[in-house]
Protein backbone atom coordinates (compact mmCIF):
# COMPACT_ATOMS: atom_id res chain seq x y z
CA UNK A 1 0.00 0.00 0.00
CA UNK A 2 2.93 2.25 0.75
CA UNK A 3 5.12 3.74 -2.04
CA UNK A 4 7.85 2.61 -3.08
CA UNK A 5 11.24 3.83 -4.32
CA UNK A 6 14.18 2.09 -3.60
CA UNK A 7 15.77 3.75 -0.50
CA UNK A 8 12.45 5.03 0.81
CA UNK A 9 10.71 3.88 4.15
CA UNK A 10 7.37 3.58 5.03
CA UNK A 11 4.64 6.14 3.87
CA UNK A 12 4.65 9.04 1.59
CA UNK A 13 7.18 11.84 1.26
CA UNK A 14 4.38 14.50 1.09
CA UNK A 15 0.38 14.58 2.22
CA UNK A 16 -0.50 15.42 -1.11
CA UNK A 17 1.42 12.52 -2.53
CA UNK A 18 -0.13 10.75 -0.08
CA UNK A 19 -3.43 11.55 -2.06
CA UNK A 20 -2.33 9.56 -4.97
CA UNK A 21 -1.81 6.55 -2.78
CA UNK A 22 -4.05 3.63 -3.64
CA UNK A 23 -7.81 3.40 -3.25
CA UNK A 24 -8.32 1.32 0.61
CA UNK A 25 -9.11 -2.04 0.39
CA UNK A 26 -9.40 -3.38 4.12
CA UNK A 27 -9.91 -1.71 7.05
CA UNK A 28 -9.29 -2.83 10.85
CA UNK A 29 -11.23 -2.09 13.50
CA UNK A 30 -11.31 -2.69 17.55
CA UNK A 31 -14.39 -4.33 18.40
CA UNK A 32 -15.63 -4.06 22.18
CA UNK A 33 -17.64 -6.37 24.10
CA UNK A 34 -17.37 -4.29 27.88
CA UNK A 35 -20.45 -3.06 29.06
CA UNK A 36 -22.67 -4.98 26.41
CA UNK A 37 -23.10 -7.97 28.60
CA UNK A 38 -21.00 -10.11 26.34
CA UNK A 39 -18.63 -12.38 28.28
CA UNK A 40 -15.92 -12.71 25.02
CA UNK A 41 -12.40 -10.34 24.32
CA UNK A 42 -12.30 -7.45 22.70
CA UNK A 43 -10.92 -8.03 18.99
CA UNK A 44 -9.53 -6.42 16.14
CA UNK A 45 -11.44 -7.23 13.36
CA UNK A 46 -10.31 -6.64 9.43
CA UNK A 47 -13.24 -5.41 6.83
CA UNK A 48 -13.23 -6.11 3.33
CA UNK A 49 -14.03 -2.69 1.60
CA UNK A 50 -13.11 -3.15 -1.93
CA UNK A 51 -16.06 -2.48 -4.29
CA UNK A 52 -14.96 -5.25 -6.77
CA UNK A 53 -14.48 -8.04 -4.08
CA UNK A 54 -17.36 -10.50 -3.76
CA UNK A 55 -16.37 -10.18 -0.22
CA UNK A 56 -17.07 -6.63 0.16
CA UNK A 57 -19.27 -4.73 3.07
CA UNK A 58 -17.89 -8.29 4.90
CA UNK A 59 -15.93 -8.62 8.29
CA UNK A 60 -13.71 -11.44 6.82
CA UNK A 61 -10.90 -11.62 9.76
CA UNK A 62 -11.39 -11.36 13.47
CA UNK A 63 -8.57 -11.39 15.91
CA UNK A 64 -9.74 -12.19 19.73
CA UNK A 65 -7.36 -10.60 22.34
CA UNK A 66 -6.32 -12.99 25.06
CA UNK A 67 -8.36 -11.00 27.85
CA UNK A 68 -11.58 -9.62 28.83
CA UNK A 69 -12.86 -6.15 29.24
CA UNK A 70 -9.71 -4.38 28.24
CA UNK A 71 -11.96 -1.52 26.27
CA UNK A 72 -9.90 -1.53 22.99
CA UNK A 73 -10.31 1.94 21.98
CA UNK A 74 -8.11 3.55 19.29
CA UNK A 75 -4.89 2.93 17.33
CA UNK A 76 -1.49 3.45 15.39
CA UNK A 77 1.24 1.98 13.86
CA UNK A 78 5.21 1.06 14.83
CA UNK A 79 6.36 3.44 11.85
CA UNK A 80 5.03 5.94 9.18
CA UNK A 81 5.11 9.16 7.06
CA UNK A 82 7.83 10.16 9.92
CA UNK A 83 10.20 7.20 9.04
CA UNK A 84 9.73 7.61 5.10
CA UNK A 85 13.29 8.60 4.71
CA UNK A 86 14.30 5.21 6.45
CA UNK A 87 14.45 2.19 4.36
CA UNK A 88 14.91 0.22 7.60
CA UNK A 89 11.14 0.78 8.46
CA UNK A 90 8.32 -0.96 7.23
CA UNK A 91 4.84 -0.65 8.69
CA UNK A 92 3.40 -3.66 9.70
CA UNK A 93 3.11 -3.53 13.47
CA UNK A 94 -0.40 -1.90 14.68
CA UNK A 95 -0.49 -0.81 18.41
CA UNK A 96 -3.87 -1.37 20.29
CA UNK A 97 -3.43 0.40 23.93
CA UNK A 98 -6.46 -0.49 26.08
CA UNK A 99 -8.47 2.42 27.67
CA UNK A 100 -9.43 0.33 31.08
CA UNK A 101 -7.07 -2.35 31.28
CA UNK A 102 -3.83 -0.50 30.19
CA UNK A 103 -2.60 -3.16 27.81
CA UNK A 104 -1.09 -2.89 25.02
CA UNK A 105 -1.01 -5.49 22.13
CA UNK A 106 1.24 -5.23 19.37
CA UNK A 107 -0.60 -6.58 16.04
CA UNK A 108 1.50 -7.77 13.14
CA UNK A 109 -0.25 -6.94 10.09
CA UNK A 110 2.57 -7.36 7.77
CA UNK A 111 2.86 -10.88 7.44
CA UNK A 112 -0.69 -11.30 6.39
CA UNK A 113 -2.28 -8.07 6.44
CA UNK A 114 -5.87 -9.50 5.31
CA UNK A 115 -5.66 -12.23 9.00
CA UNK A 116 -3.28 -10.16 11.49
CA UNK A 117 -1.91 -11.95 14.34
CA UNK A 118 -0.73 -11.32 17.85
CA UNK A 119 2.96 -10.04 18.15
CA UNK A 120 3.44 -9.06 21.82
CA UNK A 121 1.37 -8.53 24.49
CA UNK A 122 2.53 -5.11 26.97
CA UNK A 123 1.17 -5.68 30.24
CA UNK A 124 0.08 -2.75 32.64
CA UNK A 125 2.14 -4.07 35.73
CA UNK A 126 4.90 -2.75 33.25
CA UNK A 127 3.81 0.40 31.80
CA UNK A 128 2.86 1.03 35.72
CA UNK A 129 5.89 0.08 36.99
CA UNK A 130 8.11 2.05 34.74
CA UNK A 131 5.80 4.98 33.71
CA UNK A 132 3.40 5.47 36.71
CA UNK A 133 0.51 5.83 34.06
CA UNK A 134 -2.44 3.72 32.86
CA UNK A 135 -5.41 4.08 31.18
CA UNK A 136 -3.64 4.84 27.80
CA UNK A 137 -5.41 6.41 24.50
CA UNK A 138 -3.43 7.72 21.41
CA UNK A 139 -0.54 5.85 19.88
CA UNK A 140 2.00 7.81 17.53
CA UNK A 141 4.94 6.88 16.04
CA UNK A 142 8.07 9.10 16.13
CA UNK A 143 11.16 9.62 13.59
CA UNK A 144 13.34 8.49 15.90
CA UNK A 145 11.77 4.91 15.18
CA UNK A 146 9.81 5.13 18.59
CA UNK A 147 6.14 4.61 19.64
CA UNK A 148 4.87 6.91 22.14
CA UNK A 149 1.16 6.80 23.44
CA UNK A 150 -0.75 8.62 25.63
CA UNK A 151 -2.30 8.28 28.78
CA UNK A 152 -5.32 9.58 31.07
CA UNK A 153 -4.39 8.34 34.26
CA UNK A 154 -2.15 7.13 36.75
CA UNK A 155 -2.50 2.99 37.99
CA UNK A 156 -5.51 4.42 40.13
CA UNK A 157 -7.79 6.32 38.31
CA UNK A 158 -6.51 9.62 39.37
CA UNK A 159 -6.14 12.43 35.79
CA UNK A 160 -2.43 12.02 34.53
CA UNK A 161 -1.68 13.88 30.98
CA UNK A 162 2.12 11.83 30.49
CA UNK A 163 3.35 9.63 27.29
CA UNK A 164 4.58 6.25 27.73
CA UNK A 165 7.41 5.51 25.53
CA UNK A 166 8.08 2.26 23.60
CA UNK A 167 11.40 1.14 21.70
CA UNK A 168 9.96 0.96 17.92
CA UNK A 169 11.32 -2.49 17.25
CA UNK A 170 11.01 -4.37 20.51
CA UNK A 171 8.49 -2.66 22.18
CA UNK A 172 9.90 -2.64 25.07
CA UNK A 173 9.12 0.31 27.44
CA UNK A 174 11.43 2.49 28.18
CA UNK A 175 10.10 4.82 30.31
CA UNK A 176 8.18 8.33 30.04
CA UNK A 177 8.41 11.01 27.25
CA UNK A 178 7.85 13.78 29.72
CA UNK A 179 10.45 14.72 32.31
CA UNK A 180 10.26 13.33 35.68
CA UNK A 181 6.97 14.96 37.21
CA UNK A 182 5.92 17.19 34.25
CA UNK A 183 2.83 15.46 33.22
CA UNK A 184 0.11 17.10 32.86
CA UNK A 185 -3.02 17.31 35.12
CA UNK A 186 -4.95 15.36 32.18
CA UNK A 187 -4.94 13.66 29.17
CA UNK A 188 -6.04 12.53 26.15
CA UNK A 189 -4.93 12.68 22.69
CA UNK A 190 -2.01 14.40 21.29
CA UNK A 191 -0.01 15.83 17.65
CA UNK A 192 3.32 17.00 17.21
CA UNK A 193 5.17 19.39 14.25
CA UNK A 194 8.94 18.85 14.74
CA UNK A 195 9.48 22.00 12.36
CA UNK A 196 7.77 24.49 14.95
CA UNK A 197 9.40 22.22 18.11
CA UNK A 198 6.02 21.89 19.62
CA UNK A 199 3.28 19.40 20.44
CA UNK A 200 0.14 19.83 21.82
CA UNK A 201 -2.22 17.44 23.98
CA UNK A 202 -5.43 17.75 25.03
CA UNK A 203 -7.28 16.45 28.16
CA UNK A 204 -10.67 14.58 28.55
CA UNK A 205 -11.39 13.64 32.15
CA UNK A 206 -9.53 11.50 35.17
CA UNK A 207 -10.67 7.84 34.65
CA UNK A 208 -12.42 7.20 38.11
CA UNK A 209 -14.35 9.95 36.74
CA UNK A 210 -15.67 8.79 33.04
CA UNK A 211 -15.26 5.01 33.57
CA UNK A 212 -18.41 4.56 34.60
CA UNK A 213 -21.06 7.00 32.48
CA UNK A 214 -21.07 10.66 32.55
CA UNK A 215 -22.65 12.35 35.42
CA UNK A 216 -23.77 16.21 35.08
CA UNK A 217 -22.55 16.93 38.59
CA UNK A 218 -19.11 16.20 37.24
CA UNK A 219 -19.09 19.29 34.96
CA UNK A 220 -20.09 21.62 37.68
CA UNK A 221 -17.29 20.32 39.73
CA UNK A 222 -14.83 21.03 37.40
CA UNK A 223 -13.73 17.30 36.97
CA UNK A 224 -13.46 17.57 32.99
CA UNK A 225 -10.88 19.01 30.97
CA UNK A 226 -11.28 22.52 29.56
CA UNK A 227 -7.46 23.26 28.73
CA UNK A 228 -4.96 21.95 26.10
CA UNK A 229 -1.48 21.87 26.47
CA UNK A 230 1.69 23.07 24.29
CA UNK A 231 5.34 21.26 25.17
CA UNK A 232 8.40 21.75 23.50
CA UNK A 233 9.17 18.81 21.25
CA UNK A 234 12.80 19.10 22.46
CA UNK A 235 12.93 19.69 25.96
CA UNK A 236 9.61 17.38 26.41
CA UNK A 237 7.74 19.95 28.51
CA UNK A 238 5.01 22.05 28.75
CA UNK A 239 5.66 25.50 27.83
CA UNK A 240 2.37 27.10 27.81
CA UNK A 241 -1.41 25.53 28.90
CA UNK A 242 -4.09 27.44 27.48
CA UNK A 243 -7.77 27.85 28.69
CA UNK A 244 -10.46 27.55 26.31
CA UNK A 245 -13.08 29.89 25.90
CA UNK A 246 -16.07 27.61 25.88
CA UNK A 247 -14.15 24.70 25.16
CA UNK A 248 -15.73 21.85 27.19
CA UNK A 249 -13.84 18.54 27.11
CA UNK A 250 -11.16 19.19 24.46
CA UNK A 251 -10.71 15.40 22.80
CA UNK A 252 -9.04 15.06 19.01
CA UNK A 253 -6.48 17.44 17.93
CA UNK A 254 -5.12 17.68 14.67
CA UNK A 255 -2.28 20.22 13.25
CA UNK A 256 -2.52 20.76 9.26
CA UNK A 257 -0.78 18.09 7.65
CA UNK A 258 1.49 20.85 6.12
CA UNK A 259 4.95 19.90 8.57
CA UNK A 260 5.43 24.13 7.94
CA UNK A 261 1.94 25.11 9.20
CA UNK A 262 1.87 26.49 12.47
CA UNK A 263 -2.03 26.03 13.70
CA UNK A 264 -4.95 23.27 13.82
CA UNK A 265 -7.73 22.60 15.27
CA UNK A 266 -9.63 20.31 18.51
CA UNK A 267 -12.96 19.89 18.96
CA UNK A 268 -14.37 20.19 22.41
CA UNK A 269 -17.04 17.34 22.66
CA UNK A 270 -19.33 19.35 25.61
CA UNK A 271 -19.14 22.53 24.69
CA UNK A 272 -19.72 21.69 21.06
CA UNK A 273 -17.11 24.11 19.91
CA UNK A 274 -13.89 23.64 17.29
CA UNK A 275 -11.15 25.91 18.21
CA UNK A 276 -7.94 26.69 16.30
CA UNK A 277 -4.75 27.14 17.82
CA UNK A 278 -1.52 28.73 16.37
CA UNK A 279 1.48 30.55 17.06
CA UNK A 280 1.83 34.27 17.51
CA UNK A 281 5.19 36.13 16.07
CA UNK A 282 6.85 36.04 19.24
CA UNK A 283 6.93 32.41 18.98
CA UNK A 284 3.86 31.71 22.45
CA UNK A 285 0.17 29.77 21.09
CA UNK A 286 -3.00 30.51 21.24
CA UNK A 287 -6.29 29.65 20.67
CA UNK A 288 -9.93 31.01 19.35
CA UNK A 289 -13.68 29.41 18.87
CA UNK A 290 -14.08 29.53 15.30
CA UNK A 291 -17.41 27.17 14.95
CA UNK A 292 -19.79 26.98 17.51
CA UNK A 293 -22.81 24.09 17.14
CA UNK A 294 -25.42 25.24 19.13
CA UNK A 295 -27.40 23.41 21.69
CA UNK A 296 -31.16 22.00 21.17
CA UNK A 297 -33.88 22.79 23.91
CA UNK A 298 -35.47 19.12 24.76
CA UNK A 299 -37.72 17.45 26.71
CA UNK A 300 -37.22 13.51 27.71
CA UNK A 301 -33.26 13.81 27.63
CA UNK A 302 -31.00 13.53 30.57
CA UNK A 303 -30.84 17.53 30.63
CA UNK A 304 -33.04 20.36 29.53
CA UNK A 305 -30.83 21.96 26.84
CA UNK A 306 -28.78 18.84 24.64
CA UNK A 307 -25.06 19.56 23.30
CA UNK A 308 -24.33 18.42 19.90
CA UNK A 309 -21.37 16.56 21.43
CA UNK A 310 -17.80 16.82 19.03
CA UNK A 311 -16.24 13.33 19.20
CA UNK A 312 -13.93 13.12 16.34
CA UNK A 313 -12.91 15.34 13.99
CA UNK A 314 -10.22 14.99 11.08
CA UNK A 315 -8.64 17.27 8.12
CA UNK A 316 -8.36 15.95 4.20
CA UNK A 317 -4.85 15.82 3.42
CA UNK A 318 -4.68 18.75 1.31
CA UNK A 319 -5.43 20.87 4.32
CA UNK A 320 -8.92 22.03 2.85
CA UNK A 321 -11.63 20.23 4.67
CA UNK A 322 -12.69 19.63 8.20
CA UNK A 323 -14.85 17.05 9.21
CA UNK A 324 -16.63 15.95 12.37
CA UNK A 325 -19.01 14.18 14.10
CA UNK A 326 -22.06 15.74 16.39
CA UNK A 327 -22.41 12.13 18.37
CA UNK A 328 -25.68 12.94 19.89
CA UNK A 329 -27.26 15.09 17.90
CA UNK A 330 -26.40 12.87 14.71
CA UNK A 331 -24.67 14.54 12.24
CA UNK A 332 -21.68 14.50 10.38
CA UNK A 333 -20.39 18.35 8.80
CA UNK A 334 -17.88 19.22 6.26
CA UNK A 335 -16.08 22.77 6.22
CA UNK A 336 -14.40 24.63 3.82
CA UNK A 337 -11.17 25.63 5.68
CA UNK A 338 -9.43 27.25 3.06
CA UNK A 339 -9.51 30.46 5.54
CA UNK A 340 -8.78 28.47 8.81
CA UNK A 341 -9.88 31.87 10.95
CA UNK A 342 -13.37 31.03 9.07
CA UNK A 343 -14.91 27.83 8.19
CA UNK A 344 -17.37 27.94 5.81
CA UNK A 345 -19.96 25.01 6.37
CA UNK A 346 -20.17 22.90 2.84
CA UNK A 347 -21.85 19.61 3.57
CA UNK A 348 -23.77 18.31 6.56
CA UNK A 349 -25.40 14.73 6.73
CA UNK A 350 -27.75 13.26 9.47
CA UNK A 351 -26.84 9.55 10.34
CA UNK A 352 -28.74 8.86 13.17
CA UNK A 353 -28.87 11.07 16.62
CA UNK A 354 -30.45 11.12 19.53
CA UNK A 355 -33.52 14.04 18.26
CA UNK A 356 -34.78 11.64 15.50
CA UNK A 357 -38.52 11.50 14.58
CA UNK A 358 -40.57 8.84 16.69
CA UNK A 359 -37.85 8.62 19.71
CA UNK A 360 -38.32 9.64 23.05
CA UNK A 361 -36.55 12.68 22.92
CA UNK A 362 -39.06 15.92 22.12
CA UNK A 363 -36.88 18.99 20.34
CA UNK A 364 -38.53 22.25 21.99
CA UNK A 365 -36.10 24.95 20.46
CA UNK A 366 -33.31 24.45 17.79
CA UNK A 367 -31.50 27.36 16.17
CA UNK A 368 -30.84 25.44 13.28
CA UNK A 369 -33.20 22.79 12.10
CA UNK A 370 -36.78 23.39 11.08
CA UNK A 371 -37.99 19.31 11.85
CA UNK A 372 -36.39 16.88 14.07
CA UNK A 373 -34.62 14.85 11.40
CA UNK A 374 -35.92 11.20 10.14
CA UNK A 375 -34.44 7.84 11.30
CA UNK A 376 -31.37 6.54 9.08
CA UNK A 377 -32.37 3.47 7.65
CA UNK A 378 -29.55 1.38 5.47
CA UNK A 379 -30.33 -1.57 3.44
CA UNK A 380 -33.34 -1.97 5.66
CA UNK A 381 -31.50 -1.56 9.24
CA UNK A 382 -32.34 1.12 11.21
CA UNK A 383 -29.23 2.71 12.46
CA UNK A 384 -28.42 2.85 16.29
CA UNK A 385 -26.63 5.45 17.84
CA UNK A 386 -24.74 8.61 16.13
CA UNK A 387 -21.79 9.39 14.05
CA UNK A 388 -18.66 8.99 15.75
CA UNK A 389 -15.44 7.80 14.54
CA UNK A 390 -14.60 8.99 11.31
CA UNK A 391 -11.77 8.07 8.65
CA UNK A 392 -10.65 9.70 5.07
CA UNK A 393 -10.28 7.93 2.11
CA UNK A 394 -6.19 9.29 0.98
CA UNK A 395 -7.72 10.81 -2.07
CA UNK A 396 -10.34 13.04 0.37
CA UNK A 397 -13.65 11.31 -1.52
CA UNK A 398 -14.48 8.71 0.91
CA UNK A 399 -15.67 8.85 4.33
CA UNK A 400 -15.69 6.01 6.67
CA UNK A 401 -18.19 6.42 10.09
CA UNK A 402 -18.76 4.26 12.85
CA UNK A 403 -21.22 4.70 15.60
CA UNK A 404 -19.99 3.41 18.82
CA UNK A 405 -17.99 6.26 21.50
CA UNK A 406 -16.93 4.50 24.39
CA UNK A 407 -18.55 1.55 26.00
CA UNK A 408 -19.67 3.30 29.25
CA UNK A 409 -21.24 6.07 27.55
CA UNK A 410 -22.70 4.14 24.40
CA UNK A 411 -24.87 2.37 27.42
CA UNK A 412 -25.75 5.14 29.04
CA UNK A 413 -27.11 7.23 26.01
CA UNK A 414 -27.34 4.93 23.00
CA UNK A 415 -29.22 1.78 25.09
CA UNK A 416 -30.04 0.88 21.33
CA UNK A 417 -26.55 0.29 20.77
CA UNK A 418 -27.11 -3.45 22.57
CA UNK A 419 -28.18 -4.42 18.77
CA UNK A 420 -23.89 -3.77 17.86
CA UNK A 421 -22.67 -0.64 16.13
CA UNK A 422 -22.85 -0.01 12.22
CA UNK A 423 -19.85 1.09 9.33
CA UNK A 424 -21.56 3.55 6.96
CA UNK A 425 -19.62 4.89 3.96
CA UNK A 426 -20.20 8.77 2.66
CA UNK A 427 -19.43 9.92 -0.69
CA UNK A 428 -17.39 13.28 -0.53
CA UNK A 429 -17.62 16.03 -3.41
CA UNK A 430 -13.49 17.34 -2.89
CA UNK A 431 -14.31 20.02 -5.29
CA UNK A 432 -17.53 22.23 -4.60
CA UNK A 433 -18.03 20.12 -1.04
CA UNK A 434 -20.58 18.24 0.04
CA UNK A 435 -21.86 15.30 1.45
CA UNK A 436 -23.79 12.07 0.03
CA UNK A 437 -24.82 8.54 2.29
CA UNK A 438 -23.47 5.56 0.09
CA UNK A 439 -26.80 3.54 0.38
CA UNK A 440 -24.99 0.21 -0.58
CA UNK A 441 -22.26 0.02 2.05
CA UNK A 442 -23.36 -1.72 5.62
CA UNK A 443 -20.93 -3.01 8.04
CA UNK A 444 -23.55 -4.06 10.74
CA UNK A 445 -21.62 -5.13 13.81
CA UNK A 446 -25.06 -6.49 15.80
CA UNK A 447 -24.65 -9.69 13.63
CA UNK A 448 -20.98 -10.69 14.76
CA UNK A 449 -20.78 -14.71 15.76
CA UNK A 450 -20.42 -14.01 19.35
CA UNK A 451 -22.98 -11.07 19.48
CA UNK A 452 -23.14 -7.70 19.36
CA UNK A 453 -19.94 -5.21 19.11
CA UNK A 454 -18.86 -2.52 19.41
CA UNK A 455 -16.84 -1.25 16.59
CA UNK A 456 -14.99 1.88 16.94
CA UNK A 457 -11.62 3.77 15.33
CA UNK A 458 -10.70 3.02 11.98
CA UNK A 459 -7.38 2.22 10.18
CA UNK A 460 -6.24 1.45 6.80
CA UNK A 461 -2.95 -0.86 5.86
CA UNK A 462 -1.44 2.38 4.27
CA UNK A 463 -1.45 5.01 6.53
CA UNK A 464 -4.38 7.81 6.87
CA UNK A 465 -5.11 11.25 7.53
CA UNK A 466 -5.12 10.69 11.67
CA UNK A 467 -2.37 8.31 12.04
CA UNK A 468 0.53 9.70 9.78
CA UNK A 469 2.94 12.71 10.31
CA UNK A 470 5.25 14.52 8.44
CA UNK A 471 8.13 16.41 9.16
Amino acid sequence: MATKCGKCGPGYPTPLEAMKGPREEIVYLPCIYRNTGIEAPDYLATVDIDPKSPQYCQVIHRLPMPNLKDELHHSGWNTCSSCFGDSTKSRDKLMLPCLMSSRIYVVDVGSNPRAPKLHKVIEAEDIHAKCGLGYIHTSHCLASGEVMISSLGDPKGNGKGGFVLLDGETFEVKGTWERPGGAAPMGYDFWYQPRHNVMISTEWAAPNVFRDGFNPADVEAGLYGSHIHVWDWQRHEIVQTLPLQDGLIPLEVRFLHNPDAAQGFVGCALSSTIQRFYKNQGGTWSVEKVIQVPPKKVKGWLLPEMPSLITDILLSLDDRFLYFSNWLHGDLRQYDISDPHRPRLTGQLFLGGSIVKGGPVQVLEDQELKCQPEPLVVKGKRVPGGPQMIQLSLDGKRLYVTTSLYSAWDKQFYPDLREGSVMLQIDVDTVRGGLKLNPNFLVDFGKEPLGPALAHELRYPGGDCSSDIWL
